[in-house]
């Protein structure tokens, strides 16, 4: 990664990070790729040398990136990656700055998802892939890693089962609809061998080439759906997981259910969907209650 716009100091204190990170942490290149670039972000926009941050700076940055419109979960990612940077400065000897920071009050903010009626508008029932794709992400919530990592092993269509392995490469087992169920076998007995060429491939998910769909792919066959159906939100895989976990309890799906199969460690992180169908029952009290 080529760093500028800081200063030597930040540059080599950024190399030893990424040393760190590599061998100690033994992080993925993915992994050490964000917090590099989301601290190397962060020292950027304060204009000081590490070492002489404080509390402060980090708020007005955080404060930045509000008025910048980043999501809150990008938002999330960049908190923890300068914690990280500063347990590392302080475990190192080299830096201690006690980070006194929490996620602001107007980082919380709620989920967007699409109604039932936009899911709906995604149909695509002419393109068995990615009809498939879809209907298998709103059925179980998968993030889209592991939508594009799963290999047809990991889907039972007799049980109507899906064995996927989230953060921290858990396992968990998450059922399937009949919808989901039926599209999917659809795609893998008419179409998937067609796409396969002259490669050998065990992703479930294949693109034009038959490599397996990426991340990136999948994004990009999403966002053309969306506006080819009049979709005007921004759309992303993520919030397919949050319609999916938000519908179910607003159909009466227990907490504890959704957490297990969304993949959450703690249930706690589930509980921000409970504050969605607030909003909902609030909105539907103003719309129809007769003296609101």
């Amino acid at each position: 990664m080529e760093l500028k716009n800081i200063s030597q100091n930040n540059i080599d204190i950024l190399k030893k990070y990424e040393v760190y990170l590599y061998t100690v942490k033994q992080l993925s290149d993915n992994s050490v790729i964000s917090y590099i670039l989301d601290i190397y972000k962060y020292l950027e926009y304060i204009k000081k040398d590490y070492n002489q941050t404080t509390n402060n700076d980090i708020y007005n940055y955080l404060k930045y990136l509000s008025k910048d419109k980043y999501s809150v979960y990008s938002v999330a990612r960049k908190i923890s990656s300068i914690k990280s940077f500063y347990n590392y400065l302080d475990n190192e000897d080299i830096y201690i700055l006690e980070v006194n920071i929490e996620r602001p009050s107007f980082y919380k903010k709620l989920p967007t998802i699409l109604s039932i009626y936009e899911v709906k508008k995604l149909n695509t029932p002419y393109d068995y892939r990615n009809k498939a794709m879809l209907e298998l992400m709103y059925a179980t919530g998968l993030r889209v890693s592991e939508l594009v990592s799963l290999t047809s092993n990991n889907i039972d269509l007799e049980s109507n089962i899906v064995r996927c392995y989230g953060k921290g490469n858990k396992e968990r087992i998450v059922p399937i609809g009949s919808v989901a169920s039926k599209y999917v076998k659809l795609y893998l007995t008419e179409y998937r061998q067609s796409l396969q060429k002259r490669t050998i491939c065990d992703n479930l998910f294949l693109n034009n080439h038959g490599k397996p769909l990426t991340r990136q792919g999948f994004l990009l066959i999403l966002k053309n759906i969306a506006k080819e159906k009049g979709i005007e939100k921004n759309i992303t895989p993520h919030m397919l997981r949050h319609s999916f976990a938000t519908h179910l309890l607003n159909n009466g799906a227990d907490l504890r259910s959704i957490q297990l199969m969304l993949g959450h460690s703690n249930i706690s992180t589930t509980q921000i969907y409970t504050n969605v169908s607030d909003e909902k029952l609030i909105e539907n009290y103003e719309l129809f209650h007769p003296r609101k």
